[in-house]
């Protein structure tokens, strides 16, 4: 299909992309010292972020930062030499709680909607000044500038300002980090004010949806967090900016993990998924160097990461099956939610009565061998991640190009019986892209956009199912790691490439007839099933479920063919 035109926000950062900034930082200022003194020589665009009466902690080391996130009490230290916090309330994502300043600028591009709520420029102004002031108030306050994108061609920069040192710690570790040599008078593309204490109590008269909001301006380049601790509002909010920034700058921007060949520079794989479907978990490879696990732009020559940490949920984690994210949770790491031993501080990484959203934040570095700088050329292999709950689709697919397209859009997994209050079956769950809740603009921007990437450089995409066969979930058993990882390996060295093909006759999927080390019975789900009649009602239903979801999107007749056939 086309690519379908849309109107472009032209972006300050634009001309700036050819020859960055260079520079050096303040440093860290003396006790006593306040932010207004340290940053007088900034520029007019930081006005934001100058704060006359605190003391500012800036730019300074983890060790410090880790002292005094527990010297505060924001936190404890675990066993394992972690710095392991609490977000109370909020202890994931408040998607509802989102908005973004409507302006015209901007507003044709935007896909207004759940995900993109609008909010005036007035309230914006009124919200940005509360924050403010309450944020300058604070004896003392903590700053990170650094950088999103691991190429230096496109990388963002990036101030973030935070009422708690753990939240700093936060950033410091998932953002790529400035050297001395980069520069007094950092001039930011996106600022970050995050008050996550300060609750917005008129919320009902401002429009909002509760006492807490994360409201962004696209054309001011500008973040402010109310009310919610939840580390991952700092992540999700620059990588939201990426995907309206990047493609203007003709990069793809995709919510993916990305590892390489640890002898073969060229073979490349990007791993999408949702949240449990194994994406961190797979591109986690002894064998394979790790580029980053969660947020990548693909340019005209390869992949980069947006970030310079990992972001990984924990809960279930065990030294035996992920022994790499195990490993990566020591001193400089942050664990959120995570239950403690009060005596020791082991973590029960089995305990979810917290909540099942546990996650640990490290440096990318912290995976052995990981790809630094965080970049690689163009991947020959693309793979979708599908925890399905209904246990029909075939655990691994060759997808066509419009399959490609069409799944893409859709973005499948599954929720599961028992996982959230209501939910006694299996549910669908669409992400358009795998990353809905990131998407400024329309899903098919982007699906565009893996089109043609994968028509440049040949690239093979693949539909991996890592939930479960034989039945659904509480009747089947899930697929066994051993089995996914054999079908990644295959995958990876090509030799899956090569095997025949069957079609699968209600999803049209392409399935192998015989995969390295994996039982030829487990290939085809329909084989798994006792009752084949049950399995056909199953796969139907769920082949409804995608045609009720794809009929929300404008697709080519071509792309929309490409999905199940009922």
């Amino acid at each position: 299909m086309g690519f379908r035109p849309i109107r472009m926000y032209t972006s300050p950062l634009q001309p700036r992309m050819e020859s960055l900034r260079t520079g050096k930082l303040v440093p860290e200022m003396d006790a006593g010292q306040s932010g207004g003194e340290a940053q007088m020589a900034m520029s007019t665009t930081t006005d934001m972020l100058t704060f006359e009466t605190a003391t500012v902690h800036r730019n300074i080391g983890t060790a410090r930062l880790v002292e005094m996130a527990l010297h505060r009490g924001e936190g404890v230290l675990a066993a394992n030499g972690a710095l392991a916090c609490d977000t109370g309330e909020h202890t994931g994502r408040s998607p509802k709680d989102k908005f973004l300043e409507d302006t015209p600028g901007i507003h044709d591009s935007i896909a207004w909607g759940n995900v993109n709520r609008p909010v005036s420029p007035e309230t914006f102004a009124l919200l940005e000044e509360r924050a403010r002031a309450y944020l300058a108030q604070k004896e003392e306050l903590f700053r990170f500038d650094g950088f999103a994108g691991a190429d230096e061609r496109y990388r963002l920069g990036v101030s973030v300002v935070t009422e708690e040192a753990w939240h700093c710690l936060f950033a410091s570790t998932l953002f790529i980090r400035s050297t001395p040599e980069e520069a007094a008078d950092f001039d930011p593309d996106w600022c970050i004010l995050n008050a996550c204490n300060l609750k917005v109590d008129d919320w009902k008269e401002l429009g909002l949806n509760s006492e807490a909001c994360i409201i962004q301006s696209i054309e001011q380049k500008k973040v402010i967090i109310f009310g919610t601790r939840y580390a991952g509002e700092i992540k999700k909010s620059i990588f939201y900016a990426m995907n309206y920034d990047m493609p203007d700058c003709d990069v793809f921007p995709m919510h993916c993990s990305a590892n390489v060949d640890a002898e073969d520079d060229t073979n490349v794989a990007l791993f999408f998924g949702l949240s449990g479907t194994g994406k961190t978990t797979l591109s986690a490879d002894p064998d394979r160097p790790l580029i980053g696990d969660d947020e990548h732009g693909w340019s005209d020559q390869g992949v980069f990461n947006f970030e310079g940490g990992c972001y990984a949920k924990c809960i279930k984690l065990t030294e035996e099956t992920e022994p790499q994210i195990w490993n990566a949770i020591r001193f400089g790491s942050v664990l959120e939610n995570t239950v403690l031993d009060e005596q020791t501080r082991v973590p029960d990484y089995d305990d979810g009565s917290k909540t099942e959203n546990t996650r640990v934040t490290y440096p990318v570095n912290y995976i052995p061998g990981a790809r630094i700088p965080s970049v690689g050329g163009h991947p020959k292999n693309v793979i979708f991640l599908a925890a399905d709950a209904f246990g029909v689709l075939p655990p691994v697919s060759k997808l066509t190009r419009e399959q490609a397209m069409y799944y893409f859009i859709n973005g499948y997994t599954s929720k599961l019986a028992g996982t959230e209050a209501g939910v006694t079956e299996p549910q669908p769950n669409f992400s358009p892209c795998y990353g809905g809740p990131f998407l400024p603009r329309e899903p098919m921007v982007y699906a565009d956009w893996l089109a043609r990437r994968c028509d440049e450089h040949a690239v093979d995409v693949w539909l991996l199912n890592t939930g479960w066969t034989g039945g659904p979930y509480g009747t089947g058993e899930r697929f066994s790691l051993s089995y996914t990882r054999a079908f990644v390996t295959a995958i990876l060295d090509g030799t899956l490439r090569n095997v025949d093909f069957i079609e699968d006759p209600i999803f049209g999927l392409w399935m192998p007839k015989s995969a390295p080390n994996v039982p030829s019975d487990v290939l085809h789900p329909r084989s798994t099933w006792e009752d084949v009649d049950a399995y056909d009602a199953q796969a139907r239903r769920l082949a409804g479920l995608f045609r009720d979801n794809d009929g929300t999107y404008d697709l080519s007749d071509e792309v929309r063919a490409a999905g199940p056939r009922g």
